[in-house]
Formats: C-alpha cells, sequence, structure tokens
C-alpha cells in the first residue's frame, strides 16, 4: 500500500521530469534537422533585414566590391564564445587588412528574456567594444538557414558569394598563447591570395545555438 502511495506523489514529478526530457529531445533533433551549408555552396538569401545593436536595419550579403563576407554566429555568455572572444579583434583586423564584411549573429531565441536580450547584446557589444555589426536573428532563420550549430560557428565566403570555409576559429579556445593552427587566419589570407582554402572545414566546437522552436 506504502510504494502504491509513494508512486501516485511521485507520478507528477515523474510526468514534469518527461515533459522536459521531450522538449530537450525536440530541440535537438530540431536543431539537428537544419544540415550546414557545404562548402562551395552560395550564401542563402536573406530576405529579411537584421537589426543591429546600434538600431539600424541591416542585410547580410555580400558586397561585391570587397573581398568576401564573413558571419560568425555568437552569444553573450557562452563559455567557450568567452573563452574565444579574445580572438575577435584579431578577426576584425584581418576583416579589415583583408578587406572583407564582417557580421556578428545571435540566434538565441530561447535566451531572448535573459542573457541574449537585445538590450545584454548592446551591453555586451559595448564591454567588447565590437568594431562591426552585432545583429538579432529574432527567429532563428538565419541560423537555420546555414545550418548553424554552435557559438560560435564561423562561415566565410568570398566574393563570388561561395562559401570556402565553415567551422571554428582556431584549434585552441582555452589558450591563444597554445593555438597551433588559426583556421580562420590561414583560410582568409589563402582567399584573398586566390588560393584554394585548405583546411575548408574544421568542426564548430561551442554551446548549441538555444534556436526557436515553431
Amino acid at each position: 500500500m506504502k510504494k502504491i502511495i509513494i508512486f501516485i506523489l511521485c507520478l507528477p514529478f515523474l510526468v514534469i521530469a518527461q515533459d522536459s526530457q521531450k522538449r530537450k529531445d525536440k530541440l535537438k533533433q530540431q536543431g539537428s534537422s537544419f544540415e550546414t551549408i557545404q562548402i562551395g555552396s552560395n550564401m542563402p538569401k536573406i530576405r529579411n533585414q537584421l537589426k543591429s545593436v546600434d538600431g539600424s536595419m541591416i542585410s547580410i550579403m555580400p558586397v561585391k566590391e570587397k573581398n568576401g563576407l564573413l558571419v560568425i554566429f555568437t552569444s553573450n555568455t557562452c563559455p567557450f564564445v568567452v573563452m574565444w572572444e579574445d580572438r575577435y579583434k584579431l578577426i576584425e583586423k584581418l576583416a579589415k587588412k583583408n578587406n572583407l564584411d564582417l557580421f556578428y549573429v545571435n540566434s538565441n531565441y530561447k535566451k531572448r528574456n535573459g542573457d541574449d536580450s537585445f538590450e545584454e547584446m548592446k551591453k555586451h557589444a559595448k564591454k567588447m567594444n565590437y568594431r562591426y555589426p552585432y545583429v538579432l536573428d529574432e527567429k532563428s532563420k538565419l541560423a537555420n538557414k546555414f545550418g548553424a550549430k554552435t557559438t560560435p560557428h564561423i562561415f566565410l565566403f568570398s566574393n563570388k558569394n561561395q562559401l570556402v570555409y565553415k567551422g571554428s576559429i582556431d584549434d585552441n579556445y582555452k589558450d591563444i598563447n597554445a593555438v597551433k593552427e588559426f583556421y580562420l587566419k590561414n583560410a582568409i589570407t589563402q582567399l584573398v591570395s586566390n588560393k584554394e582554402v585548405e583546411p575548408s572545414e574544421t568542426k564548430a566546437v561551442g554551446c548549441s545555438i538555444k534556436r526557436y522552436v515553431p
């Protein structure tokens, strides 16, 4: 009898746990259902403009007079972003030196009322002194079209609108002084030198994008 009573008392908690797991499974499945665009493919067409932290509305598209476009899916508090973010300044310098467009994109819909709200994005951009636009991907539409998986996740396009590199910034998020291969830097150098980018793809390491689930 006691076992039956205990089971009845525990039942609501079991239901809550199951519902929570179902939501997690749905998020995982939904994130994996968006295939990451392949090397050599054209940049997905984005019809809607995205709101930048400076209040302007921006269209993300290749600029023909530049050498290419770099898109970084990022966030405010992901530990991987925090550890890698000291390289963002180097990336900005590389973009300027090599005549590339650069956009930081926040697609974390599930954290819009917390760490990744638009107000927190503005604070973060100011704190880190971003020199390039930091835009809000309101319902993860951009992340879904790119098939972006993590923060950070890097996508480098040529001025012909073709993806030439995707993946990580370098091979050591923990310590910039321990980096052996700066993947993105090498990709940019090869791109502007009209050489084949190698490697063109590395594993994206970071926090999962907390994307919008319809």
